[in-house]
């Protein structure tokens, strides 16, 4: 799958070409060369422009986040809203898009420094109460990875919940590519239920580089 885009950074008065396309790998050959097995680290797919990130919607919200490359029409700025780097987190959480108002996966295409921004802001609930902060804009939760089948890992996978201006810039600045991977989704849900788990094939995926001290030791990430 290629996919290319020309757009204008108006922070650095300069056109950028940037290439997003979705890659995927073995899932066995990842699992057991590529993934660290325990700790709490965000595996994700990503370049030096970009971080992918996943959600999971009804038709209508979908189909209106591709169509439009941002998000609107009955997509919720009231309530927070959660995304996830880890694509088997997502398919956990979604049911390999089986589930009710989550059957269409999309992949979105992150801005790097939006996605480091974001970072920087994001609280588990003990650092709230630690910080003294009443109300915060990013909520993180570190929860026990899976495995295709859903089962626990001891590795532990990351989940933002957004609001608020935050929310905003993420659903209509910061986003450069929202695609749709529920067909792949789809393809591998049939593979993996016939046991070929051998042929199984997952987002290519790697622990991210959290390189700001400060945001490594707010959000609890092992480097």
């Amino acid at each position: 799958m290629y996919w290319q885009r020309i757009f204008f950074d108006i922070t650095k008065h300069r056109l950028i070409h940037t290439r997003m396309e979705f890659l995927t790998e073995s899932y066995l050959v990842q699992r057991d060369t590529q993934w660290p097995r325990k700790g709490s680290h965000i595996l994700a797919q990503y370049t030096d422009s970009y971080v992918v990130v996943y959600q999971a919607f009804n038709p209508q919200i979908a189909t209106f986040a591709v169509e439009n490359q941002r998000f609107g029409g009955k997509f919720s700025f009231e309530r927070m809203s959660w995304i996830k780097t880890n694509f088997l987190w997502m398919m956990y959480r979604c049911g390999w898009a089986s589930k009710i108002n989550q059957e269409r996966v999309l992949a979105i295409y992150l801005k790097r420094s939006a996605f480091d921004e974001i970072l920087s802001q994001a609280y588990t609930a003990q650092e709230q109460k630690k910080a003294g902060l009443d109300e915060i804009s990013v909520r993180l939760q570190w929860d026990p990875d899976h495995d295709p089948h859903g089962a626990k890992e001891e590795r532990r996978a990351i989940q933002l919940g957004l609001k608020g201006e935050v929310l905003h810039k993420y659903a209509t600045e910061w986003i450069l590519k929202i695609e749709d991977v529920t067909d792949f989704v789809h393809d591998q849900s049939q593979i993996l239920k016939t046991n070929q788990i051998e042929e199984l094939r997952t987002a290519k995926e790697a622990a991210y580089p959290v390189t700001d001290t400060k945001t490594a030791q707010l959000i609890g990430v092992d480097l």
